[in-house]
């Protein structure tokens, strides 16, 4: 079943560690080894997380590099398949 509206991993971020920590996206971005302007893209949905990132991500704050990914594929599909025209879309027809 497809969520509604899941949000970005950037949004999952500032709700759940920066703001209820009260932690900047600067010491966390320090913490994860990128830079301050990566993370700030990444926090305010301009950027995707990347495998590379997901593991960053688990190391420093948690959950498992899986559901970071697993997180922003859930995000890009549900915007996808709100602008993807598929009515011209045919199915292959395969014999089984």
């Amino acid at each position: 079943m497809s969520m509604h509206n899941p949000p970005h991993p950037g949004d999952f971020i500032q709700d759940v560690y920066l703001k209820p920590l009260n932690i900047s996206y600067r010491s966390v971005a320090l913490k994860l080894k990128v830079s301050p302007s990566t993370f700030l893209r990444l926090i305010k949905g301009q950027s995707n997380v990347s495998p590379e990132m997901a593991l960053r991500l688990s190391k420093g704050l948690g959950r498992t590099p899986e559901s970071w990914l697993a997180m922003q594929d859930n995000y890009n599909l549900w915007h996808a398949r709100k602008s993807v025209d598929l009515d011209d879309i045919e199915p292959l027809a395969v014999n089984a």
